[in-house]
């Protein structure tokens, strides 16, 4: 709770995550973009807070002049992402007991985009409006794609309205859970036993094909602990008492994973060391 995003991120081998720098605030715009030049980033970029939450604050910065006004919203240091132009987004859910040998992943979410799809006849305006998830977003979309809204998108052209893959900003969460394979459980376990101190948490990464999948051929953008969930729980019209049932393994789990870290001299956080990371999210988010 309330770990930094970025040295959770620098824990990943290289090779297996994007380019990444902190932007410690304040910093004006040209620091901002002389920081990005020097650490050879190109646009379009991801900007995030080094402390997330679903999506807060996420977004895809495609040239300069999008940077000032991410700067005048931001109130805290915040990452700028290399942006991983791979076709599949997947959330992968990892566990091992620390007294085990070997860990297995137990969930996988597929991400479906937010998109719509073109008729010939219909402007993008109402196409989104016209559709229920694209509707949602309507305030953020009709101000990112205000000189687009009144084109007529021709017929069968699929447009990719959101590319960062959270629940909150319109992508389709999808059980993917039949993608789990003994392969699949043994490249992420490979790979977790090279991030010092990682037993529970949900890999967010991109990937070409379900065969990098399987073999963890795979670019991780976000690495996230106790404070993930198993997201194939929110695949449409998925049962909710299925989806508790998940929810309470899944705690359970944690609770387990937990306390053998416990007995191998891993202290626990207080309550108020909790309280206090919560009221400092709240505030930033009133």
């Amino acid at each position: 709770m309330g770990e930094s995003k970025y040295e959770v991120l620098n824990l990943v081998p290289e090779g297996l995550k994007p380019k990444t720098i902190l932007i410690k605030l304040p910093h004006s715009k040209v620091e901002v973009l002389r920081r990005i030049e020097d650490a050879g980033l190109v646009f379009p970029l991801i900007f995030k807070p080094d402390l997330g939450e679903r999506g807060w604050m996420v977004r895809r910065i495609d040239s300069p002049e999008n940077i000032e006004d991410y700067l005048s919203e931001i109130k805290i240091d915040f990452i700028v992402q290399e942006f991983i132009d791979l076709p599949l987004e997947f959330g992968v859910y990892y566990i091992r007991f620390p007294n085990e040998q070997n860990g297995t992943v137990n969930s996988v979410t597929a991400k479906e985009f937010l998109t719509v799809q073109g008729d010939g006849k219909k402007t993008l305006m109402e196409l989104i409006q016209g559709n229920e998830r694209a509707f949602l977003q309507w305030i953020s979309l009709k101000e990112k794609y205000k000189t687009k809204l009144n084109e007529v998108i021709p017929s069968g052209i699929r447009l990719e309205l959101v590319s960062i893959g959270n629940h909150c900003l319109g992508t389709k969460f999808l059980n993917g859970n039949h993608l789990i394979t003994p392969q699949l459980s043994r490249s992420f376990d490979q790979l977790s036993k090279k991030i010092n101190g990682f037993y529970f948490g949900r890999y967010d990464l991109r990937c070409a094909t379900h065969t990098d999948l399987e073999n963890g051929r795979v670019k991780i953008v976000e690495l996230n602990g106790c404070g993930a969930e198993p997201s194939h729980i929110y695949h449409p019209n998925a049962s909710l008492w299925k989806g508790i049932g998940d929810l309470i393994i899944h705690w359970q789990n944690l609770y387990l994973v937990s306390k053998e870290n416990h007995q191998r001299g891993v202290a626990y956080i207080s309550f108020q060391e909790g309280l206090s990371i919560y009221k400092k999210f709240r505030a930033l988010n009133s």
